[in-house]
């Protein structure tokens, strides 16, 4: 059963929430803020968490910031209707994914699903063993799909199950191109909606974590309007 952290001034939200989610078979822990959240998190992380971004005492970029130093555990956003702003630095910083309020239920549980069964088949190695699978080397690359680890020039680089995923897209093939509607289709599945801002501002917080172990990482490359392609190096 999958432990999942509900974080939100709105109690509201909190109770039908949670209601929702136990309902459907999950563990679901309760926080009004994200200080408090974060007190509970470093006694015993969840296997996800579902933030608010505007909390009091700690609010939800603080609490993603602290989170990403420790754990890559899958994180979703809640955003109000008109923040893009924040929907897109809540990317950069990390988070796996955002739903807008107000939000359909339906539609959360099932980005909760969808990023949960991809966590789960990345980290404990319950899979098939496949092209997808096997251990990747390309240059100064080493992925391990089974262990969720990637290296770059020997030095190990942390990250989420969405830049996992999307990195190993890539990185499959060489100098061939990825639109983004491509990387969409790998990294969300079919009944999850994202917007092409949502792939872009995962590969610019994927490519700051390999540049800081590399400050000339450049084999992601941009094509302006088409997509991205992996360059080896």
């Amino acid at each position: 059963m999958a432990r999942i952290a509900l974080v939100d001034d709105d109690r509201n939200i909190l109770t039908s929430v949670s209601m929702t989610l136990e309902a459907e078979g999950f563990e679901v822990e309760t926080f009004h803020d994200g200080q408090t959240a974060l007190d509970a998190f470093n006694r015993r992380m969840p296997d996800m968490a579902v933030l608010d971004i505007k909390m009091p005492r700690m609010d939800g970029m603080d609490l993603l910031q602290r989170l990403r130093q420790k754990s890559t555990m899958p994180v979703i956003f809640l955003t109000s209707k008109d923040d893009e702003i924040d929907e897109v630095l809540g990317l950069r910083m990390g988070a796996d994914d955002y739903v807008k309020k107000p939000f359909s239920q339906r539609l959360l549980v099932e980005r909760i699903r969808a990023l949960l069964r991809r966590n789960d088949a990345i980290s404990t190695g319950e899979v098939a063993v496949t092209e997808e699978t096997k251990i990747m080397e390309r240059g100064n690359l080493r992925m391990d799909p089974l262990r969720h680890s990637v290296a770059w020039k020997g030095q190990d680089v942390s990250l989420t199950v969405t830049e996992f995923m999307l990195l190993q897209a890539l990185a499959q093939r060489p100098g061939f191109v990825k639109s983004r509607d491509q990387l969409m289709d790998v990294a969300y599945d079919d009944q999850v909606y994202v917007d092409d801002r949502t792939i872009d501002s995962h590969i610019k917080r994927l490519r700051k974590k390999m540049r800081a172990v590399d400050d000339d990482f450049s084999a992601i490359e941009t094509l302006y309007g088409i997509g991205y392609r992996y360059n080896e190096e």
